[in-house]
């Protein structure tokens, strides 16, 4: 009788422990439904494209990059190629110099235009390419033509060299005005702001973005390989921007897209987040503080 007490008292205690278990991060399916990474892996292994969509400061979001690109490349059976917003296209060169090992790694990054956060964040990606011998897009249009056309607006593209033009998608751009990503980013610029001084040409800034990283990534994409692109979740929630592109250049790729949220409490999936990606991560909004 007393073995039997002590057994269900240390069962409660066990069950008590759990209930108050903070939970780091939680994975839920566009629907609401609570996940797991076991099956967001296997979803991942089946797709063309993942876009992990992160939230740049947190580090649950760079810590999961790394573990899922680490357990694709070990169970995928496909061979990958990563890519990232973060490195530019004309950055490509000395990339490709460090991982193949011409170049050390103290040039590298004092020559490359690096992010403030690279080395505790994004570094672990690229040794990773390097160690395994993967190559590493650098997919983003240099931060001076999307600050040109945040401006000035495309058509101010037309003027560049024809050297500078290789350095982003073909032109002219297409761009669609009605996707609510570009809708509520103006909707957000225009906050508190007289509307006749609202930048109508910051939508289209972002839209270069979207379509020139889509472009690297198909541009280096072959049948039957996994390409696995790292870039803020705004550039891939909703199934918009970056998707809408691929989708417009390749319709048949399969797609797997990944949204990063904060929420205060991450039991439950907040309405606005819902149907943001295939997989939802979600994370205390306290862990990026």
């Amino acid at each position: 009788m007393k073995k039997n007490v002590l057994i269900l008292l240390f069962l409660s205690i066990i069950c008590m422990s759990m209930i108050s278990d903070k939970n780091a991060y939680l994975i839920f399916d566009k629907n609401g439904n609570l996940s797991k990474y076991e099956n967001l892996l296997e979803a991942a292994k089946n797709a063309d494209i993942v876009l992990f969509g992160e939230l740049h400061t947190n580090p649950i979001c760079h810590w999961l990059e790394i573990e899922l690109t680490k357990d694709l490349y070990k169970s995928s059976g496909k061979e990958i190629v990563l890519g990232a917003e973060m490195f530019e296209i004309d950055n490509q060169l000395i990339l490709n110099e460090y991982l193949s090992g011409r170049i050390k790694e103290n040039n590298f990054e004092a020559e490359a235009k690096l992010w403030p956060n690279y080395k505790s964040d994004y570094k672990a990606l690229i040794n990773f390419a390097k160690k395994n011998k993967l190559n590493f897009i650098a997919t983003n249009v240099p931060r001076r033509y999307a600050s040109l056309v945040s401006r000035s607006g495309f058509d101010v593209l037309d003027s560049l060299a024809t050297e500078a033009k290789t350095l982003m998608c073909p032109l002219p751009i297409k761009y669609n005005a009605e996707l609510n990503c570009y809708k509520d980013l103006l909707k957000s610029a225009a906050m508190g702001k007289d509307t006749a001084h609202i930048n109508i040409n910051l939508p289209k800034a972002q839209a270069l973005k979207d379509a020139t990283m889509v472009y690297s990534i198909l541009k280096n994409y072959k049948k039957n390989q996994l390409f696995i692109h790292f870039n803020g979740t705004y550039h891939s929630e909703k199934f918009e921007s970056m998707v809408w592109y691929l989708k417009e250049m390749n319709p048949k790729l399969k797609i797997l897209t990944i949204a990063s949220v904060e929420q205060e409490e991450i039991e439950n999936l907040n309405i606005e987040n819902l149907n943001k990606a295939d997989f939802i991560l979600c994370i205390p909004e306290s862990m990026d503080n």
